[in-house]
């Protein structure tokens, strides 16, 4: 026993409040360094809150650390384009540890946080990893909320994640791939659960890329077999915006011919599509691919942190960010929440509450103080498509269509971490969106093979001279409705 307490104990590494040398870990010392040491920020989680408090202490007298279980920054707003194959996985990422680059007292630590011990002032992460702290800023963000839906857990796909991301994308071009196959003569559906900016801009996207990919990547599938269906609880889509944006993109998605189901709870999700109820009437809706985008929730590790939690799991802050009953412990972003003055968990709350804490944590080292945080609201915006958007932006007007959509593609473009990410992303949805045909600009993976359900006879077929979209769309219809586009399927074997 000796002996594994004596291996164990040389492989717990500690990251003491003095990180001079931030490039190298340091072993637990056996006396107290001399030396005087500049305080230990650590921030745990490097998504938009995580990123702007590390940047805002660049230049105070401190030593930081930026603890994620991810070595990369997820730009969340645009997973929806990644999962509809517009845009490169690469695009939407940003190697955390590139921090250290341009900031010298900033160091980068993978891991995940396990428990807390806010007396020592010491956290634990996987791997025996502990780390010290004299401020601890925590801004892990949220996770998907199923609500206890039978099912959702297991068979819907969220789009929180860069992975999840890619999992729907495959998934969605398996089951095209099978369905130029073996498919001609049945209906395919995407089902969107949620109606707020996420699922309103993915749906948007599939039925973009149904409505003008399609006809010239699958000529052998019929469009309109393949439906796209929003399904949302409550009345409109889009309940935080005013409600001449929410009719603007009801009517935009349902141009688009998106299926929408309003008023219509999710009642069970199964592997082959879901239970949904309506007047209390339920409905079973065939589906291949079920696209989780309702809501949000706090990871379940926070009960280990010893934290005081409440709504939605979320941490309990006062109003200058400090979890309550704690000492120089602070939340920010989606994970926190002020039960006197709630703010929407988006992006911008997480970024100024982020710059708000570093500069307070920095104001107390010169003996100074600050004010309570206050949100500064500067607006929300969302996209249906190409050219179709709605914006509310502080000091403008209500914005809709060509204008909002515009603006939507600037300012995402902008708060993209990195050059290449921004240049990258400025090519694919230029491509996508301003050239013809746009279907080439489609971003695949892998999928597994295909399996014919019938004997199958490939042909050779006649020339096809350039014709307009109209007409391709009209002829893959008719060659759909025939069975066949070069592919001929036998029933009788």
């Amino acid at each position: 026993m000796a002996r594994v307490d004596e291996r164990n104990a040389r492989h717990t590494v500690s990251i003491s409040e003095g990180l001079q040398r931030p490039d190298k870990l340091t072993t637990m010392p056996e006396s107290p360094a001399a030396a005087p040491k500049r305080p230990h920020v650590v921030v745990v989680g490097g998504g938009f809150g995580g990123i702007a408090t590390v940047r805002k202490l660049k230049r105070a007298d401190v030593d930081v650390t930026l603890i994620d279980r991810h070595t990369y920054n997820t730009f969340q707003p645009l997973l929806y384009q990644v999962a509809t194959a517009s845009l490169n996985p690469g695009d939407v990422t940003w190697f955390l540890r590139a921090i250290q680059g341009r900031q010298d007292n900033v160091r980068y630590l993978k891991g995940t946080v396990l428990a807390m011990d806010h007396d020592a002032r010491q956290l634990t992460l996987d791997g025996g990893v502990v780390v010290s702290y004299d401020y601890l800023i925590i801004a892990a963000g949220v996770t998907t909320n199923f609500y206890g839906i039978p099912g959702a857990d297991d068979y819907a796909m969220p789009l929180y994640r860069r992975s999840q991301a890619l999992a729907v994308r495959d998934r969605m071009f398996a089951l095209l791939e099978d369905a130029a196959i073996n498919g001609q003569d049945r209906d395919l559906r995407i089902a969107v659960v949620g109606g707020g900016a996420t699922g309103v801009e993915t749906a948007g996207a599939f039925a973009e890329l149904r409505n003008d990919d399609m006809p010239t990547t699958y000529p052998e599938l019929d469009p309109k077999r393949i439906h796209i269906t929003l399904i949302e609880m409550g009345p409109y889509v889009l309940a935080p915006f005013h409600p001449k944006l929410r009719e603007y993109a009801r009517k935009s998605l349902e141009k688009r011919d998106v299926d929408l189901r309003l008023n219509t709870m999710v009642k069970e999700v199964r592997a082959d599509g879901v239970v949904i109820s309506e007047d209390d009437h339920e409905e079973f809706l065939p589906a291949g691919v079920v696209v989780w985008a309702s809501g949000v929730t706090a990871h379940g590790v926070l009960s280990e942190w010893h934290v005081p939690q409440g709504r939605g799991g979320r941490i309990e802050v006062d109003g200058q960010q400090r979890v309550r009953g704690l000492t120089n412990v602070f939340a920010i972003g989606d994970v926190s929440v002020n039960p006197d003055i709630p703010l929407p968990q988006l992006a911008q709350p997480a970024i100024q509450g982020g710059k708000y804490v570093a500069k307070l944590i920095a104001a107390e080292q010169r003996g100074k103080t600050v004010k309570t945080f206050k949100y500064k609201d500067k607006g929300t915006m969302a996209t249906v498509g190409r050219a179709s958007a709605v914006a509310q932006i502080k000091f403008l007007p209500r914005l809709t269509g060509f204008p909002a959509w515009v603006i939507w593609v600037g300012l995402h473009i902008v708060t993209l971490l990195g050059n290449r990410n921004r240049f990258a992303t400025l090519i694919n949805l230029s491509a996508k969106y301003l050239t013809w045909p746009r279907s080439h600009n489609a971003i695949v993976g892998e999928t597994p093979p295909v399996i014919a359900k019938k004997p199958v006879m490939v042909e050779a077929r006649s020339p096809r001279k350039a014709v307009s979209r109209a007409v391709a769309r009209k002829t893959a219809e008719v060659l759909a409705a025939q069975g066949h586009e070069g592919v001929r399927q036998d029933s009788d074997g």
